[in-house]
């Protein structure tokens, strides 16, 4: 009876630990039917990546109730919490959600253009012309002038000199586009949920966190590499500095 017990006490341990050990994940990415390349597939259990190829393919070590993130600029984020079905059947499918295409602001404006007539240059040309008319018409010489012609040569230059006044006065200085400060990216990058239920911030300390992150020269670097899991592990790094701060102040 003995030897019986701690055969079964044997087996069931050795099945626990098999269910445990860290399996192979196999997955594919889509939207829309269609498979998503390049996706950063993110255990944050165990804190390791990869990517999806151009199938949308990916392979990740997983083990039950880990959390797998799925992450994409273009696409809305994703997250799984991985079963002990999902491993056996080793086929897990995501679909993803793009994003809707944010379009820059338009600023329509009115163009008043002034009336435009002869300038004083081709006034006084007119004035010449009819004065050597007067002249042929009581001298009887003629002088090659065409009757009633005009100077076009001097209003095509008075023109186009009234058209380059008013276009440089309308024109106007283009506006420099705003850095991206890692506040900004680190909100639009991680999940919502991700300040309050994995750093466990209070709704009002998120913004003073974020700032105390931002005057971490570290984040400077973090934000030019645009990388999901290194701003997260960056996070929860000053995480810990920022609850032991408050600690310290509370006392």
């Amino acid at each position: 009876m003995r030897v019986k017990l701690l055969t079964t006490i044997s087996i069931f341990t050795y099945q626990l630990s098999v269910s445990q050990t860290e399996k192979v994940l196999n997955g594919k990415v889509f939207s829309q039917n269609i498979p998503l390349n390049k996706v950063e597939v993110i255990n944050k259990t165990a804190r390791i990546s990869t990517r999806t190829n151009e199938l949308g393919e990916f392979s990740i070590l997983v083990r039950p109730q880990d959390s797998l993130l799925f992450y994409s600029k273009d696409y809305f984020f994703k997250r799984f919490k991985i079963s002990q079905e999902n491993i056996e059947q080793n086929n897990l499918v995501v679909n993803m959600i793009l994003k809707p295409e944010e379009l820059d602001e338009v600023l329509i404006t009115t163009i008043k253009f002034p009336h435009v007539g002869p300038t004083q240059e081709v006034s006084d040309s007119i004035t010449l012309m009819r004065s050597s008319q007067d002249l042929r018409k009581y001298t009887g010489v003629y002088d090659g002038t065409i009757a009633n012609g005009m100077n076009f040569g001097a209003m095509g230059a008075g023109l186009l000199s009234l058209f380059k006044k008013e276009d440089s006065g309308n024109k106007k200085p283009k506006k420099k586009t705003p850095e991206l400060d890692f506040k900004t990216f680190a909100e639009a990058t991680c999940p919502l949920d991700f300040f309050t239920k994995d750093l466990k911030l209070n709704p009002d300390e998120k913004a003073l966190f974020l700032e105390f992150c931002t005057a971490d020269p570290q984040s400077e670097i973090i934000l030019k590499q645009k990388n999901l899991l290194y701003t997260m592990d960056f996070l929860y790094a000053k995480n810990e500095e920022f609850k032991k701060l408050n600690t310290g102040i509370k006392n």
